[in-house]
């Protein structure tokens, strides 16, 4: 509430059951505080819940027939709404337990009874500064906050699009790829959001998993680079030999990964790169590559990415193959499953698989 002259009133609520009390309270404040008062704890708080401006400090009493002083203070505390107001305890009690119990109850201050004017006064006004500086102190760290977290937002995006840059200068080499990285991204989304729901997962997924594993997604076959053109874009069945050098692009991407997580060793975005990167391409039952991982060993994220990666190539045409249909790629998916794929993820692929053919059919070619 503002006066004529544009001067901020602060407004304080008066809860003591003494029509005397509250007279010299009213007397003790200065006039530029607004008063309100109430004559029980239970009027307090029915006046408080009906009121749009709350008051901006509360004299509470402590000895007042049905709710006491500490019991309003305690329903202040609890409601989200009404306890940020601070609380100043009047009472003649003076033991030091009643003042302990006073402020575990969350009050700010306590004044003993009979007051002292200029006491009450002076403890008012500095109640009310301090509380005054907590919420700017609260705004500006709300502020400073939001600068911060726009700040690292933008940074990442920016990190994030140069990634993505260099996985699409990976993919380019092989031209047939096209929209790849944007289908597999959804394909992990699909499967991970699905895999948070069963008992098993419920602990390893949560949002910064998924937002971490949709993004990384596009580092899986970032390894490529380091694999020659003729073994790369090769039209027939690669030989024995070409094709042990193809299986390095796993190695290849983790190791390069694994030098920029030395310097950041808390990225978790990083962590699951490497992870994808390097077992993308190991199976279930250890008949993988590159290190023959079987079971839980294969991290996670790298069994999640098993699957998209396998359903977008056995969908995609290829130098060596034609494109196959959806209900073809979901009979081999099945039949991979406890073999090649974790049995959970091919359930909740097949949860999902109607959304997995309309992605693929939405960033085709």
């Amino acid at each position: 509430m503002k006066n004529e002259n544009s001067i901020i009133l602060k407004k304080i609520l008066i809860v003591d059951d003494s029509p005397e009390a509250i007279d010299v309270l009213g007397h003790a404040l200065p006039q530029y505080y607004q008063r309100q008062v109430a004559l029980s704890g239970e009027k307090a708080i029915k006046l408080l819940n009906a009121s749009e401006e709350l008051p901006d400090l509360i004299l509470l009493d402590v000895m007042m027939p049905g709710m006491d002083g500490y019991e309003v203070c305690r329903h202040l505390k609890n409601d989200e709404r009404l306890k940020e107001i601070p609380v100043i305890y009047l009472s003649a009690l003076t033991d030091a337990k009643d003042k302990v119990k006073a402020f575990e109850q969350g009050g700010v201050d306590y004044i003993e009874k009979p007051f002292q004017l200029a006491e009450v006064r002076a403890r008012v006004d500095m109640h009310l500064k301090f509380h005054d500086f907590q919420k700017k102190l609260e705004t500006s760290n709300k502020n400073l906050n939001q600068m911060v977290e726009e700040k690292i937002k933008e940074i990442s995006e920016s990190q994030m699009a140069t990634i993505f840059a260099l996985a699409k200068l990976a993919e380019s080499r092989d031209p047939e790829t096209g929209y790849h990285l944007k289908r597999v991204q959804c394909f992990c989304g699909l499967l991970t959001e699905k895999l948070s729901m069963y008992s098993k997962y419920k602990d390893s997924i949560n949002a910064h998993f998924i937002d971490n594993l949709i993004k990384a997604s596009s580092l899986h076959d970032i390894g490529k680079v380091g694999i020659k053109d003729a073994i790369l874009l090769k039209p027939g069945k690669l030989t024995p030999e070409e094709f042990e050098e193809m299986k390095q692009h796993t190695t290849i991407g983790a190791n390069t990964l694994e030098e920029v997580y030395q310097i950041y060793p808390s990225n978790n975005f990083i962590k699951i790169g490497i992870e994808i990167a390097k077992s993308h391409h190991e199976k279930w039952d250890g008949s993988g590559y590159p290190e023959g991982l079987c079971g839980d060993e294969i991290p996670l994220s790298a069994r999640i990415m098993a699957l998209a990666d396998v359903y977008d190539s056995l969908r995609s045409k290829r130098v060596y193959k034609e494109a196959y249909s959806h209900e073809k790629t979901q009979e081999i998916i099945i039949q991979g499953r406890g073999k090649h794929f974790d049995s959970l993820i091919v359930d909740a692929f097949l949860a999902y698989e109607q959304e997995f053919d309309k992605i693929y059919t939405s960033f085709k070619e």
